[in-house]
């Protein structure tokens, strides 16, 4: 059934070109730089269309990695929050550029993965941007291997999870020695908006920095002690307990006529906040750190991981405690 036969290529160098015809099969042709190398391939298509398994994998021959990025851009990435879509556009676009970008889908096995993984870190990438970029091709693979048709296509970034760069251990940065007063007083007299307030509420609540700049009074239920956040980072609305220092903050800020609690959006934050360690005469600690410090206070209130984790809004115990750094000192007093 396969026929063999050389032809001129790229470069007028030789390649050897498979034709495979069946009856019932559609005509099949590839073309490979060695004979070896088209002989196991007609072997295979061979022995799949005997045992009544083969699966065409013209469509996944004919697309190539950046085709399919942009059918994914196009078709899923429109259905995900807006904050995901524009981040995912990105990293799409830069993927695209990459040399493997220009390889069909099934051309491409875990060591092209491998060696895109390389590439990015020489290219100064960090584990977590590479990660996330392995979990972008990830899904296109398993997307065009089910809702698009390619069967046959298998998921190369599925085979290489020994070689995922790992990520680095979770920040330890608390607020220590007089750092939360002098933060208070530095903000006490900034000029730039309500940072003061809302660095209170983000030890009070342990809430995510875009969380916060999204907060709208008619989610508050004042009676309950309850703040309502309808879109979170993890997708899950959350509902945050509210403590009366929380409450407290709430009860000395003007009302916005747009119905929003703080006026400022998530880069507004962490530059005034930035702004206020300077003046406090504070290094190394970031909005972010804010977050660490209340789930870590959360824990030393005597909360068990579920409840700290219904408050946090984390979804795994071993990102809960990526986040939770706490002291030897403050558990010295519950061991008797």
């Amino acid at each position: 059934m396969a026929s063999f036969r050389t032809r001129p290529g790229p470069g007028g160098r030789r390649v050897w070109q498979v034709r495979i015809k069946k009856t019932g099969y559609p005509e099949m042709a590839r073309t490979f730089d060695l004979k070896t190398e088209a002989q196991v391939w007609a072997k295979q298509i061979e022995s799949e269309m005997d045992r009544g398994v083969f699966v065409s994998r013209a469509e996944a021959e004919g697309t190539t990695l950046a085709e399919a990025l942009e059918r994914y851009s196009r078709e899923i990435t429109p259905a995900k929050k807006p904050s995901t879509q524009s981040r995912e556009t990105i990293r799409a676009r830069a993927i695209a550029r990459a040399s493997l970008a220009r390889r069909s889908l099934a051309s491409i096995k875990g060591s092209d993965i491998a060696t895109f993984i390389r590439g990015r870190q020489a290219e100064g990438l960090g584990a977590n941007a590479i990660r996330l970029d392995l979990a972008l091709l990830s899904h296109v693979f398993t997307v065009a291997g089910s809702a698009w048709g390619m069967e046959s296509l298998g998921n190369p970034v599925k085979r290489i999870r020994g070689q995922r760069p790992k990520l680095p251990g979770g920040r330890t940065r608390r607020l220590v020695d007089d750092e939360h007063q002098r933060l208070v007083e530095a903000a006490s007299k900034d000029q730039g908006g309500n940072i003061g307030p809302l660095i209170t509420w983000a030890i009070e609540t342990a809430m995510r920095r875009g969380e916060i700049a999204a907060m709208r009074w008619e989610h508050l239920d004042r009676k309950a002690r309850v703040l309502l956040l309808p879109e979170t980072k993890n997708g899950t609305p959350r509902r945050v307990p509210l403590s009366v220092a929380a409450l407290a903050v709430l009860d000395v800020l003007p009302r916005r006529i747009d119905g929003r609690v703080w006026g400022m959006r998530p880069d507004s934050i962490s530059q005034a906040f930035e702004r206020v360690c300077g003046a406090a005469g504070i290094e190394g600690l970031t909005f972010h750190d804010l977050r660490h410090e209340a789930t870590s206070r959360l824990f030393e209130k005597g909360l068990n991981p579920m409840e700290v984790a219904a408050i946090t809004g984390h979804k795994t115990l071993q990102m809960l405690k990526r986040y939770t750094h706490l002291r030897a000192e403050d558990l010295v007093g519950r061991l008797g």
